[in-house]
């Protein structure tokens, strides 16, 4: 097999290929610009949206040249792929400020210079809303849906699960639209290949089918596995929700916090799916004897320096061992942890403790702080907080002139009094 191909086996990344011998061949012969796509309907990304990005760094690695493709078109519709129900509608503004946005998360695991490295292939962005946004619908149709059967389009999962529920005509649409984006970056880009979750099998094989007919060429998809966690819940969920890649909607710490306590049966998954690490190194963590936290940590921090950068993946680590080894006495040992400012005034007047936790990322209402409280959760500066009329003022600072909020064992918010 194709040694870039192999490399993403031997990672788990790989879930099913339209013609795994074919496509392993064409990548020997030559390099191959492929893409996958990502649609910005919000901001930010999260965790679980990075895996085929993920992989497109190991195939860019290899010589192969990617292109990043955001959906500032198919944004405003919506794909029915792994959804319930009908995706909020967005305003043409709000999707190209995401787009700008998306770039930057996606550089974290791509290079879209100029000059990549020497060895890897040149990677580029494009946005399908270039093409999409100035299309005739009556030459659409006429000249791309007459390719489209609806009895082969509702034999995908995709559209049987939506059926149940309700399947509006602009989702029975986007299939169309992907397609058409892959014939598009055909023509374009010469993209042979699209890669993505497994949830998008059945608009990469419509794409496949789409070129075959109309340009009269062979091209592949690849997808890969959805992630899973152990316990059973969706990769990239929190007790906050969503990890989400842009640091104000999930700070670094809790970046890191959220892998440092992935389950054990997760940890060498990870390593090979979320960082670059060597798979020999990687190995090393499974022989006999080593300390599975040692393998935690080093996810922490590999996955925190990838997406967030050095400094703050060393904050976080600073801030996180501090935390848990008890020797949280220093204000450098706290840098890395999501924090506020408080105005020494409005503390000296006193806080009620639910409105003060719900001020933080520990509780996103009173009614969740008062839970924490009666739960026996919250404590601040190491004094557990037993009333939930509690009144919070300047007895409870620490050395520091700070308060140091915890919830539970494991999740830590600092308010710094100024």
């Amino acid at each position: 097999m194709n040694q870039a191909l192999q490399t993403l086996v031997d990672r788990g990344f790989v879930k099913q290929c339209t013609d795994l011998e074919a496509l392993s061949d064409l990548m020997d012969k030559e390099k191959v610009s492929f893409y996958a796509g990502v649609d910005p309907t919000g901001k930010s990304l999260h965790i679980g949206h990075m895996v085929p990005f993920f992989a497109m760094h190991h195939l860019q690695l290899a010589g192969h040249n990617p292109v990043a493709l955001v959906g500032g078109g198919t944004a405003m519709i919506g794909d029915p792929s792994g959804k319930t129900e009908l995706r909020k509608m967005l305003t043409p503004e709000q999707v190209a400020q995401n787009c700008i946005s998306l770039k930057a998360q996606l550089g974290t695991v791509l290079d879209f210079s100029e000059n990549p490295e020497d060895g890897m292939g040149k990677a580029v962005m494009r946005n399908n809303a270039d093409w999409l946004s100035s299309l005739n619908y009556i030459d659409f149709l006429r000249d791309i849906g007459r390719h489209f059967s609806v009895n082969r389009m509702l034999t995908f999962e995709s559209y049987k699960q939506r059926l149940e529920r309700g399947l509006s005509f602009i989702e029975f649409n986007y299939q169309l639209l992907q397609s058409f984006d892959f014939l598009t970056l055909y023509r374009n880009e010469g993209c042979r290949l699209q890669i993505g979750g497994d949830d998008q099998w059945g608009n990469i094989v419509a794409g496949i089918e789409l070129i075959r007919k109309v340009e009269g060429a062979e091209c592949y998809g690849l997808t890969f596995n959805l992630i899973t966690r152990a316990d059973g819940h969706k990769m990239g969920k929190s007790e906050k929700g969503a990890v989400f890649l842009d640091p104000t909607l999930f700070s670094p710490y809790d970046f890191y916090q959220y892998w440092r306590n992935v389950n054990d049966a997760d940890v060498i998954r990870f390593l090979k799916l979320f960082t670059f690490l060597p798979l020999e190194e990687i190995a090393g963590y499974e022989k006999a004897g080593v300390n599975i936290n040692e393998a935690k940590e080093r996810l922490a921090y590999e996955q925190t320096k990838i997406i967030h950068g050095e400094e703050e993946a060393e904050k976080a680590r600073t801030a996180a061992t501090a935390m848990f080894g008890g020797t949280a006495h220093s204000v450098e040992s706290r840098d890395g942890m999501p924090s506020r400012e408080m105005l020494r005034s409005e503390l000296e007047k006193g806080v009620p403790v639910l409105e003060l936790f719900a001020s933080t990322d520990l509780a996103a209402t009173n009614s969740d702080a008062r839970r924490l409280v009666q739960g026996g959760g919250a404590w601040i500066n190491d004094v557990k907080i037993e009333d939930v009329k509690a009144l919070v003022d300047s007895s409870y600072l620490d050395e520091h002139d700070e308060l140091l909020l915890r919830a539970g064992k494991k999740r830590y918010y600092r308010i710094i009094i100024k």
